[in-house]
């Protein structure tokens, strides 16, 4: 189980910031001014869209008026024509402002998925760690989803009825002032709905992603810790956890409905009241001849179109509050601090040193205590010790993933963290097969490298005779969907992969656990072709890797206790001698020396 999910065993971990609704707005004002000539489209093929639907309106008031004052047939067929070349111009505008709010709404959520994926990538390692994956995959998988929805079906529809709400008010305005003002009689009902609704409703809008992300969090952790789960028959427990999470995201989803049903009802009783007042205004402008009959009939048919507009956002309001929540989310992740990488400094040497490093993961336990280490160029170091002694957090600190509490990390005199790229790599046992062919796999350490090379990097490691056994080779398709690699072969790939890399300095994080005894003398040698040459420091899972070592570092309780050659070690009868002889007693005789 990892330190996250262990830590969350007790107190649930802080999830990822969430933005406020202010600085939500700030990045989506951004965004639309940097698109000003999009935005403008949008708005001219919406304000024609709106402008052609009036028309119609407008002619069928004066055929009313004609109709009554026994006009002729030629007058009404030139109103009808009037009408059609209306409704299609109408409808191209229609179609037209559709495609380009579409096409603003997923140019905008492209930017914004690639900024989160970018900052995600960036930040500290711990960072993730304390927050978990399951929140991150929640935010970048169903945010993105809801917005990119929104953005889709409901952006559109919102900027068609805000336009068409605007220029039928304008008008109703323009037959007469007193019906405009009868008309926007509505508007004040609306906003108090609005009013009454959004405190309620975007509150249970944001606790609702929260509990998605949670049931996420929740699944990711079952997931990845299977074994752990099966091993401490803690089935019974993840379950009731999952269910507990899935009924609180049900019963906050059933609650918002509640108050979304309510709020239609308020939006009736305002529909409602301003048909009544244009009718009755109509009725007596047109009792004391200031108004038609159609110019009545035109005003309530303005207003009266307003509410399918209207209507269809209230029935996709609920998508437009979740986008919203879900883009808070998401802007709470970009403007989250990343780590920022210094132009490369070339270090003087291949050397790696730890001075005086220090690390905890809450910030009160220390995990690592003082520790002071030199590894000279070429050699090969490995860490030992028993669960917990802190060997994967000083490795993960060599390699950069981790920046110490205290003290420092240093290749050739330079920090860490200010090397140039592929200085340092580390392969660890979490091993990950990206899908595709298994040449692009490869090539993710270095993109241009020829299909000489890959194979050359394959032959080091011992990998080429069962990848060219694969059903096309390098070409085959690996990962999810793909053919299934074992455990010994992902970690043969991924020690491919930092061949093809070259990186000065090696970091191995029991690159070899996943082996079995039945494959890791032969992972053990591909990691050994695959470090020889290089700056080297190993955390050795199986402890003949370790005695293969230039030099062994025993840690325990975070802090370095021995340190010298296998032979040294062993002759003086100390910790790691006690470690060997427990290694020998548990192995079947030649078993780890063939």
């Amino acid at each position: 189980m990892s330190r996250a999910g262990a830590a969350a065993a007790g107190d649930r971990a802080p999830a990822l910031p969430i933005a406020s609704a202010g600085q939500s707005w700030e990045w989506l004002r951004a965004e639309l001014s940097g698109r000003r000539g999009e935005v403008t489209g949008v708005l001219v093929a919406g304000l024609l869209a709106a402008a052609a639907s009036i028309v119609p309106v407008y002619a069928l008031g004066m055929l009313v008026d004609r109709v009554r004052a026994g006009a002729g047939t030629s007058a009404i067929a030139g109103l009808s024509v009037v009408i059609v070349v209306a409704a299609v111009v109408g409808g191209v505008a229609t179609g037209l402002a559709t495609y380009l709010a579409g096409r603003l709404g997923a140019r905008m959520l492209a930017d914004l998925r690639e900024s989160t994926v970018a900052t995600a990538l960036r930040l500290p390692a711990l960072v993730l760690d304390r927050a978990g994956r399951g929140d991150l995959l929640s935010r970048v998988g169903a945010d993105i989803a809801a917005i990119g929805k929104a953005g889709s079906d409901v952006l559109p529809e919102l900027i068609s009825a805000v336009l068409l709400a605007a220029l039928s008010l304008g008008a109703m305005a323009g037959i007469d002032w007193r019906l405009g003002l009868a008309g926007a009689l509505a508007v004040p009902f609306y906003v108090v709905a609005l009013r009454w609704y959004l405190p309620r409703s975007a509150p249970r809008y944001a606790q609702e992603r929260a509990a998605v992300a949670e049931r996420s969090q929740l699944l990711v952790e079952s997931m990845q810790g299977l074994r752990t789960v099966h091993a401490y028959r803690l089935e019974d427990r993840h379950l009731r956890d999952i269910d507990g999470a899935s009924a609180r995201a049900r019963d906050l989803s059933v609650h918002v409905f509640a108050l979304f049903t309510r709020f239609v009802g308020r939006i009736n009783r305002a529909e409602f009241l301003g048909l009544a007042a244009i009718l009755t205004v109509g009725f007596l402008l047109v009792r004391e001849g200031a108004v038609t009959v159609g110019e009545t009939s035109a005003a309530a048919l303005l207003f009266h179109r307003l509410f399918n507009p209207v209507a269809m956002l209230l029935f996709t309001f609920d998508e437009m509050q979740a986008a919203g929540a879900s883009l808070a989310r998401l802007v709470g992740v970009q403007r989250m601090p990343v780590e920022q990488r210094v132009a490369g400094r070339t270090p003087a040497d291949a050397s790696l040193s730890l001075e005086g490093v220090g690390f905890s993961y809450d910030g009160v336990t220390p995990v690592v205590r003082d520790v002071s280490l030199r590894v000279a160029p070429g050699e090969r170091v490995a860490l030992v010790g028993s669960t917990g002694a802190g060997k994967t957090t000083v490795a993960s600190i060599a390699a950069g993933v981790l920046r110490p509490g205290s003290g420092t990390a240093r290749v050739g005199g330079v920090p860490v963290a200010d090397l140039p790229a592929h200085t340092v790599a580390i392969v660890s046992q979490e091993t990950h097969v990206f899908a595709g062919p298994l040449v692009e796999d490869l090539r993710l350490a270095r993109p241009a490298a020829a299909p000489a090379d890959v194979e050359a990097a394959l032959a080091t490691v011992g990998a080429l005779e069962w990848v060219r056994a694969l059903p096309q080779g390098l070409d085959t398709a690996v990962g999810e969907g793909g053919h299934d690699l074992t455990a010994a072969q992902a970690q043969q790939l991924a020690l491919a992969r930092l061949v093809l890399l070259d990186p000065a300095v090696a970091v191995l994080d029991e690159a070899t656990a996943e082996a079995g005894s039945a494959g890791a003398r032969a992972l053990e040698q591909a990691a050994a072709a695959a470090l020889r040459g290089r700056t080297a420091l190993v955390v050795a899972h199986r402890l003949t890797q370790a005695a293969a070592a230039d030099r062994i570092v025993v840690l325990e309780h975070g802090s370095i206790v021995e340190s010298g050659p296998h032979a040294e070690l062993v002759a003086a009868g100390g910790r790691y001698a006690r470690l060997w002889a427990a290694w020998e007693s548990r192995t079947p005789t030649g078993a780890e020396h063939s």
